[in-house]
This record gives structure tokens, C-alpha cells and sequence, in this order.
């Protein structure tokens, strides 16, 4: 692969980051998944060795660096959140890269930015109206996140308003017990329902992986959420004990390739949670070339829920440029 594959321009405008065709879901087909057996050393085998297979060096580094700001999902979701604080996140989503280190690397003129700024419902506004004219995209997290308790009318009223409110993206936590009980047509119809409720808005669908026990179980849940509709399958939210490894995203990788096999459909991916690193960003991108190949290392099909990866990604390029490591502290966030 050459370097100008991976930088693919994403482009600015809010249709092309959608431009693919929607999951329209399927029919609850529990043959599709109720007998799956997953082999959990063979598993951690593969996803250990994945990454030490491809070596990428120097200016593919930086290509591959640069591809992955473009999936990220640059993210706040605390609970002392403020108008203020979005607004610098929105910011650096729109530069999220030094204008001297995008010279140097010949990308002045690229539009480099991230996939989508994620934030909480009611931050939801505030980002709509920092990113005006970007072409990015404003995820929000929604249903009664991280734990996704809360009554379904609630949830779904949740949804409601961000979409309201200017929210292209929604990312949605599912009922964990009803994988934990294999609950399955459960699990189904509240996905369904929170598709519905999103209308336009493309639906991620957190499954909270640390949360499952088992990585059955991980494949189950993912297939039936992509039967329910949703647009993306997302690890974690972040909050877990356990959230994003690779050997999980290797399972939901599968599951999602399994399922575009069976119903035609295209479905995107989102590891989140611990990501901190641009080795982490390399990572993940290694998987996604590895097991589904190039058109799932853009941001139409694949982002990584991040915030702290960017400062350190910056870094890396700006060692790249320069030959020198700059202190954390140049490239803080927010």
C-alpha cells in the first residue's frame, strides 16, 4: 500500500462522511449467531501477533498517522463538561494538527480534521454551533449513558432531543442484561426502537464489552445489533473496568464481516475507552487493514473514540518533522 492510498481525502462535507448506504438491519435470525463458538487463546494469538506482522515506518508512519486523526471521534464526556471547554474541543477538531507540521508534510491545503466531536446531550448545541461550516460531524452519547438503566421512554426521549438539537450521531448503550440472560429478541426490539428514534442520525451501538462476560457473547450482542440497524458496533463506553482490547474488536470485526457476508449490508466500527497512545491509533488501524482491508481505515466506516491519542499523535508527527520529541505539554487538549 502506498502512501497516497491511505491519505484518501475525507473531505469537508457532512455528506460525504455518510455517503455510504445505511444498515437497514434484518430480521432477528438467531441461526446467524446462537451457536457461534469463539476459541479464546487462538483469539488472543491472533490479535497478539497482528501487530507485529506490519511494520510502518517513517512517512507511512505519518500517513497513517494523519488517517487516523480523521477517525477519531474526539471526545469529552465528564461530568464538570462547559460550554467553554466544548467550544476548545471543537476547535482542535477543526485543527487538529499545527499548521507548521501540516506544511512540512506537504498537507497545508488537505482539510485535515477529525471524523466527529462527541459530547454529552445537553453539550450537544454547543457543538453544533462551534463546528458550524466544518463539515464535522456532532455525535452524542445518549440512552442513559454509560449504564443505560434509565426506562426506554426515557431513552428514547433522550435521543429525541439530541438529534433536536443538531446531532448527526448517535451513540447508544444497550441493556447488558439482556445479553448477560440472552434475552436476544429484547435486545433486538430496544435496538430497533432506538434506530427508529434517531431517524437520520446514524446509530452507533455501544455493547460495553467489559460489561459480557464472554467473547460469545461479544459476537452475539454485535450480530444482533447490526440485525436491529445499527449503523455502527462500538466496544465500550469508556467507563468499564475493561473497555477497548484488541482481541474483543478482533471478534466484532468478525461478527461485522460475517454479517455483511449473510445480508449484503455495510457496517462501520468504533473501538473506544484507553486509547491513549499514537501506537494505539497504529494499532487499531492494523487491525482494520488486516481483517477487512482498506475501505474500513475511513472515517465512513471506522473511528476511534479518543481525545487524549491526539496530543500524542501531534507529537509523533511533530518528531517526525523535526527529528525532536517535544514535550506532552505542547500539544495539550482542551
Amino acid at each position: 500500500m502506498n502512501r497516497q492510498d491511505i491519505l484518501v481525502s475525507k473531505g469537508t462535507d457532512l455528506a460525504v462522511q455518510h455517503s455510504l448506504a445505511r444498515n437497514a438491519g434484518t430480521k432477528l435470525a438467531l441461526d446467524w449467531f446462537d451457536d457461534i463458538a469463539v476459541n479464546r487463546s487462538a483469539t488472543e494469538r491472533r490479535a497478539a501477533t497482528l501487530t507485529t506482522r506490519r511494520t510502518v515506518k517513517k512517512e507511512y508512519q505519518a500517513a497513517w498517522l494523519i488517517k487516523a486523526i480523521t477517525c477519531i471521534d474526539l471526545t469529552t464526556l465528564a461530568g464538570d463538561d462547559t460550554a467553554g471547554r466544548v467550544h476548545r474541543l471543537c476547535a482542535k477538531a477543526r485543527r487538529p494538527v499545527r499548521e507548521d507540521i501540516l506544511e512540512a508534510l506537504g498537507l497545508a491545503d488537505a482539510n485535515i480534521t477529525t471524523g466527529a466531536v462527541c459530547v454529552y446531550p445537553t453539550m450537544v448545541p454547543h457543538a453544533v454551533k462551534a463546528l458550524q461550516g466544518s463539515g464535522i460531524p456532532v455525535a452524542s452519547v445518549a440512552t442513559g449513558f454509560p449504564a443505560g438503566l434509565t426506562p426506554l421512554p426515557q431513552r428514547l426521549a433522550e435521543i429525541h432531543y439530541a438529534v433536536g438539537e443538531g446531532a448527526a450521531e448517535i451513540d447508544i448503550v444497550i441493556t447488558r442484561e439482556h445479553v448477560l440472560t440472552q434475552n436476544w429478541s429484547a435486545l433486538y426490539d430496544e435496538i430497533a426502537q432506538m434506530r427508529e428514534a434517531a431517524g437520520d442520525a446514524h446509530l452507533k451501538a455501544i455493547l460495553a464489552t467489559g460489561d459480557l462476560n464472554t467473547l460469545r457473547n461479544v459476537y452475539r450482542a454485535s450480530m444482533v445489533a447490526m440485525q436491529a440497524g445499527a449503523d455502527f458496533i462500538k466496544t465500550s463506553t469508556g467507563k468499564e473496568e475493561v473497555n477497548a482490547t484488541l482481541p474483543v474488536s478482533l471478534i466484532m470485526l468478525r461478527a461485522l464481516r460475517d454479517y455483511g457476508e449473510l445480508s449484503g449490508q455495510t457496517v462501520g466500527f468504533k473501538p473506544a475507552g484507553g486509547m491513549k497512545t499514537a501506537k494505539d491509533a497504529m494499532n487499531w488501524l492494523i487491525l482494520m487493514k488486516e481483517e477487512l482491508g482498506l475501505p474500513w481505515m475511513q472515517p465512513e466506516l471506522f473511528r476511534l473514540g479518543a481525545s487524549s491519542m491526539l496530543g500524542d499523535i501531534e507529537r509523533q508527527l511533530e518528531h517526525y518533522v523535526t527529528g525532536r520529541y517535544a514535550a506532552s505539554s505542547r500539544h495539550a487538549l482542551a
